[in-house]
């Protein structure tokens, strides 16, 4: 087996890998990863996308790819086919994870690396990271089915409006995101909600490409106080497969926080869906943050997986 630069290839060496990860996340998380796909096709035929493949008598079975935002490396995706059917497939990612974290923890200008590996369990692929001194933060996959009911809205507050999310709410949105995690272990995991200016290429990302499905307008809202007709807290939408919403965001304004806001925007969320014929929400949450695990589970949320979110500071 070799380990071998990903730009190296085309995306007729890497479509059958991909046909066999898409597979996957439909059977582990219903999400429907052709449009990730499609677009990690489009970087290797540009020859832009870094990373590593494992090669085999001429075969990719395995790659792993990462990308460049400033002084930040993000670990992308993590994939070798046929998962545990092949008796090596453990030490195949570990070799690529090495290779990528070296990689990374050594490009010129970088002071941070993340990665969260939503199709592998906790502890799976901990090794290298830990090894490198990365810090771990094991997060939950959750999902609510949508046919056997949805959460009931606590009571309308006077003066809280929940209304539908509009291209308008972006500067405030982003503004509501980075005061909603200041301190919050999940601004630990997402540099991106430290500033402004992150929070709203956080937003960017959810909404103008597929990594997290298709955003969707429909099932977004907005959180508003009619006295003060400022923004205090949203839930963002995007569908990962046909019948699947997955909520790529939600947070609601310290201040505003204890009042049934958060839980109304998630039904307003579910209410939505399953009007429009859904059969699952989706969401991820850290386990640290048991307010939120505790709101899920009391709004019939399953956890289904648990994943690991990894943080390196040089």
């Amino acid at each position: 087996m070799e380990i071998l630069d990903l730009r190296h290839f085309s995306s007729v060496d890497l479509r059958p890998l991909l046909d066999d990860e898409t597979r996957v996340w439909a059977s582990l998380l219903s999400w429907d990863y052709n449009g990730s796909a499609e677009m990690i096709l489009r970087y290797v035929d540009a020859k832009i996308l870094p990373g590593y493949a494992a090669i085999e008598r001429g075969r990719i079975f395995g790659y792993s790819f990462f990308v460049y935002e400033g002084s930040k490396g993000v670990v992308g995706d993590l994939f070798v086919a046929n998962g545990g059917r092949l008796p090596n497939a453990p030490e195949v990612e570990i070799r690529l994870l090495t290779h990528v974290i070296e990689t990374l923890q050594q490009s010129p200008g970088i002071h941070r690396v993340e990665a969260q590996l939503l199709t592998h369990e906790t502890g799976s692929v901990a090794r290298p990271f830990l090894d490198q001194g990365f810090q771990r933060h094991p997060r939950l996959f959750m999902v609510l089915g949508l046919h056997s009911g949805v959460p009931r809205a606590p009571a309308a507050h006077p003066d809280v409006e929940i209304r539908r999310w509009t291209e308008a709410d972006y500067q405030p949105a982003a503004a509501v995101i980075t005061a909603a995690y200041r301190g919050h272990v999940d601004a630990q995991i997402n540099d991106q909600y430290h500033t402004l200016s992150g929070s709203l290429r956080f937003l960017n990302n959810i909404v103008l490409f597929p990594g997290c499905g298709l955003f969707d307008t429909e099932s977004s809202y907005a959180a508003v106080d009619r006295k003060a007709k400022n923004l205090i807290g949203l839930i963002l939408c995007s569908r990962v497969r046909g019948d699947v919403g997955h909520v790529t965001q939600v947070c609601v304004l310290p201040e505003y926080r204890s009042r049934g806001i958060g839980e109304s925007l998630l039904a307003a969320t579910s209410v939505n869906l399953r009007k429009r014929g859904f059969s699952m929400l989706s969401l991820t949450v850290t386990e640290a943050n048991a307010g939120a695990v505790a709101l899920y589970r009391r709004l019939n949320f399953d956890s289904k997986r648990v994943f690991d979110a990894f943080v390196w500071e040089g």
